[in-house]
């Protein structure tokens, strides 16, 4: 099973924002998934970005892959950067 950190489509039409969330790859973008992990409202001002760092870092650590946009909203928020230390400084 392979698992990514993706976005959730919400909200109405031309006022999206987003939940981010892990799930199945298999499973559609607005279908099932197994934890909600934060969210991301491009359309405020200004953004508006939460995230659970921890449960994020663990699912990383477990192998779950994050898609393009997920990533890069994490390595702005620094995430990416601490999974990357925690992996290589021992």
């Amino acid at each position: 099973m392979a698992v990514k950190i993706r976005m959730r489509r919400m909200g109405s039409k031309r006022k999206p924002f987003y939940r981010l969330v892990v799930a199945d790859s298999r499973s559609p973008r607005d279908g099932r998934f197994i934890e909600e992990v934060g969210y991301y409202n491009p359309v405020s001002n200004p953004t508006q970005l939460k995230l659970e760092e921890d449960s994020i870092l663990e699912w990383l650590q477990k192998g779950a892959q994050p898609s393009d946009t997920v990533r890069s909203l994490l390595s702005g928020a620094g995430i990416m950067t601490k999974l990357h230390e925690s992996k290589y400084s021992k």
